[in-house]
């Protein structure tokens, strides 16, 4: 072998070269972008707190920390905080984790510990706790493209550190939440089940377990997003399905509800009764000094088949359903 041919390179080592130094670089310029990003969340939220308390509202995000390097974004913060003197509201709850995973950024989830203890003005201060609670999203460029909400275990009361004793208010197996934009509007749907309903909270009244589901459209829902509009005021949701059921007894309703400028609500609902008789029985439970009534009422619904529906009508908030006065529904805010 010539002297010619020993001084040549090795493409392949070369290549091998070239591949590490630009591994090396990769590598570089992504642990940059993670410190950068953990900077810029820590710093978004010092100053998002500092335009809080500008306004004259306290918030904290307690022992906040950043870390997950190299695949993991975890953020923790010991306990969230929220008080706003003006408006008599305030909020705390406690450590909250939120996660994303580098390689799949857009689907965060976040989990927060109880309990939420919360007051607000016209109602007394509840504490509402719970086994699990667990949101998670699925982001992109613009806007969320559904958030949602899991919770296992909720139970809530009147907090117990008031100066009256506490009264509890009841307890939900399971609970589930969606949101999501289709357009200018936002998509909701829920569900729950074995709503337990205290009777403390119903002045004696016994409720049996209940179970719920939901699906409604805000219409120009994505406009409550900005921040000088918080009102449903002017807005319509339109009620696909809301069902409250007991065993075979079933209650559903449907149909728009309009919020109109002053507040007053005006809808065009339809109340459908599955398996009159089970809904019947429910009722003169919860209800016994009118049991017979009930019993009577629905009966001669049945007569319309075995899911009658009565038209229930809301005009400037005063609701009808039939041709029976229900009585008046204050405006909303």
């Amino acid at each position: 072998m010539t002297s010619s041919e020993e001084s040549r390179p090795n493409p392949r080592r070369r290549a091998l070269w070239w591949a590490a130094l630009s591994l090396l670089v990769l590598f570089g310029l992504y642990s940059a972008g993670w410190f950068w990003l953990a900077r810029h969340i820590r710093s978004a939220t010092d100053a998002a707190i500092a335009a809080l308390g500008a306004q004259g509202i306290r918030a904290d995000c307690a022992d906040m920390q950043v870390d997950g390097y190299p695949l993991r974004l975890n953020v923790t913060c010991r306990a969230m905080a929220y008080e706003d003197d003006a408006g008599n509201v305030a909020a705390s709850a406690g450590r909250l984790d939120a996660v994303a995973s580098l390689p799949f950024p857009w689907l965060p989830k976040a989990e927060l510990r109880g309990p939420l203890r919360t007051t607000a003005p016209g109602m007394a201060p509840l504490w509402i706790d719970w086994d699990r609670l667990q949101a998670a999203a699925r982001l992109s460029f613009s806007l969320p493209r559904r958030v949602s909400l899991d919770a296992e275990g909720l139970s809530g009361q009147t907090d117990p550190q008031d100066e009256t004793d506490p009264v509890q208010l009841f307890s939900v197996g399971k609970a589930a939440a969606e949101v999501q934009p289709t357009g200018a509007n936002l998509a909701y749907s829920g569900r729950f089940s074995d709503l337990e309903i205290d009777a403390e909270a119903t002045g004696g009244r016994v409720l049996p377990p209940l179970d719920g589901t939901v699906r409604a459209t805000l219409k120009d829902g994505l406009a409550l997003l900005a921040p000088e509009t918080r009102s449903l005021r002017g807005h319509t949701l339109e009620i696909a399905g809301a069902e409250l059921s007991s065993g075979r007894a079933r209650v559903s309703i449907s149909g728009p509800v309009a919020f109109g400028a002053d507040g007053l609500i005006d809808a065009t609902l339809t109340v459908r009764l599955h398996d009159p008789k089970a809904v019947a029985e429910v009722l003169a439970g919860v209800f016994p000094e009118k049991a017979g009534q009930i019993r009577q009422g629905i009966g001669m619904l049945a007569v319309l088949g075995g899911e009658p529906a009565l038209p229930l009508s809301i005009v400037k908030g005063k609701a009808t359903l039939g041709f029976l006065p229900l009585g008046e529904i204050k405006p909303v805010q």
